[in-house]
């Protein structure tokens, strides 16, 4: 089971009854500039169950990665509501946002975005330091066992630029992981990886759901795609296809 300590404080909230985790409803974000407006979502709704392993697929420009900037309020939607376990996501100030972000998601980047200058245990813990997660020796502690359950507890102590660019995206997911989070979010995960280091890390994933996180993977792989449990494919802002056929999430009253 992944290492766990259920002491800390802040404890992520859970979502109610039988309603999904993460509910989008009728989403719209429109971006503005010099040269107008373009609208990069449409009216989306979406509605995530807890222990989901979530694919979203579509081409370049689809509206994958905007989705995933809503759902976790790096950006807000210019209409529509936004939940997660309950939380109106949408309504959260900058101050509110960094707060539940930080104990609600794990979030995991292509280009990993490690600091250079830590070392890749430094790394893991900034989260719990950030949250005032665990005590200190708590801290030590869970950031080697997340570097032992990625299979990189061997590097703890040296500096990012010395790692593969696999070892640095698992580095990067124990670095989701610090503060035990529900939902593990990943945007192109295996993107600047080959296909023998993208297949460890997709298994890592899968290893995840399968000890209870929910994870929501935009990826342009097609295969590996197909091996996640549900797939959600977007094309120009809006819903193509959904095995829940975007089903409506007003249903859950707030």
């Amino acid at each position: 089971m992944l290492w766990n300590n259920r002491k800390h404080k802040n404890t992520p909230a859970q979502p109610d009854g039988n309603r999904p985790l993460i509910e989008l409803r009728r989403v719209v974000k429109t971006y503005e500039s010099h040269a107008g407006s373009f609208t990069a979502l449409k009216g989306i709704e979406l509605c995530i169950d807890s222990g989901e392993f979530v694919a979203i697929v579509g081409k370049s420009g689809s509206g994958k990665t905007t989705l995933i900037n809503v759902l976790t309020g790096i950006d807000r939607p210019s209409a529509g509501e936004v939940y997660i376990a309950g939380t109106p996501v949408h309504k959260l100030d900058e101050g509110q946002l960094a707060a539940w972000r930080g104990a609600n998601l794990g979030i995991v980047f292509q280009f990993f975005q490690l600091l250079p200058t830590l070392t890749v245990l430094e790394n893991v813990r900034l989260p719990m330091d950030f949250g005032n997660r665990y005590t200190s020796a708590e801290r030590e502690e869970r950031a080697l066992c997340l570097l032992d359950l990625v299979g990189i507890a061997d590097h703890a102590y040296q500096l990012p630029s010395h790692l593969s660019g696999g070892q640095q995206q698992s580095a990067a997911i124990a670095r989701a992981l610090a503060n035990d989070p529900k939902i593990l979010v990943t945007d192109e995960p295996t993107g600047n990886l080959d296909s023998r280091t993208a297949e460890q890390v997709f298994d890592l994933l899968t290893r995840l759901v399968a000890d209870g996180k929910t994870v929501l993977m935009v990826t342009h792989d097609d295969d590996l795609a197909r091996r996640a449990s549900r797939v959600v494919t977007i094309k120009d802002g809006e819903i193509l296809d959904d095995p829940q056929n975007g089903k409506d999430c007003s249903q859950f009253t707030a």
